[in-house]
């Protein structure tokens, strides 16, 4: 009997050793790969806001680190990336957050030249609901390209706002919380631009640290 379960024993473990080992190697061969992907998903994301020949130098690893602030939504600091032609800045790519979506954080990429107009905008993650609130994604609906070019002097501050809130942007049919919450965060993406111009562009024009 204790032979018996010496050997289940010694079983058991070989299965738990190899298993741990095959798991082990499998994260470690695909981790090349994942991080491959996901820069190739960044990528397209940066260049669906910023077409690839306003620009010549490497998005990805072209970031400034900024701290926490109110009018990006985050509590923490975010990551942005800059553009630059011939070493002079162009544009900025922010990640900005709504706070209060129907259901909860939307997460938004915004591109901003450097002349204060907008870029693009675009929602790279969301809980909205679908085939209400979710018309906030460019796969559902070509809602979010009104923003395109618009910036402070294009439309006065009560403009920034929805329709139904006397604003210019649409609304959707039964779902406005979600389309006000997205507009708030993007008028508040420019404000912030407006604000921290100066110093963006000269950290943008000189970057000691760019690489993570």
């Amino acid at each position: 009997m204790n032979r018996q379960v010496l050997i289940t024993a010694l079983i058991l473990t070989l299965f738990a050793v190899i298993g741990g080992g095959l798991v082990s190697y499998t994260q470690q061969s695909t981790a090349a790969q994942i991080q491959a992907n996901d820069k190739m998903s960044l990528m397209l994301s940066l260049n669906s806001l910023l077409p690839a020949d306003r620009y010549d130098n490497d998005l990805t690893n072209s970031t400034l680190s900024l701290p926490a602030h109110p009018l990006l939504g985050s509590k923490k600091p975010s990551t942005a990336f800059f553009a630059t032609k011939n070493k002079q800045p162009v544009a900025f790519i922010f990640n900005a957050i709504a706070p209060n979506g129907y259901n909860g954080k939307i997460y938004l990429l915004v591109g901003v030249y450097a002349d204060g107009q907008i870029a693009g905008v675009r929602v790279v993650k969301h809980k909205e609901t679908p085939g209400l609130g979710d018309g906030i994604d460019e796969k559902r609906s070509q809602w979010i390209l009104k923003f395109d070019r618009h910036s402070l002097t294009s439309l006065s501050e009560s403009q920034w706002k929805v329709k139904r809130d006397g604003g210019y942007f649409d609304q959707f049919t039964g779902a406005t919380i979600t389309p006000r919450a997205v507009v708030k965060a993007v008028h508040n993406t420019l404000l912030y631009y407006q604000q921290h111009k100066a110093e963006l562009i000269q950290a943008a024009t000189n970057p000691t640290v760019t690489k993570e």
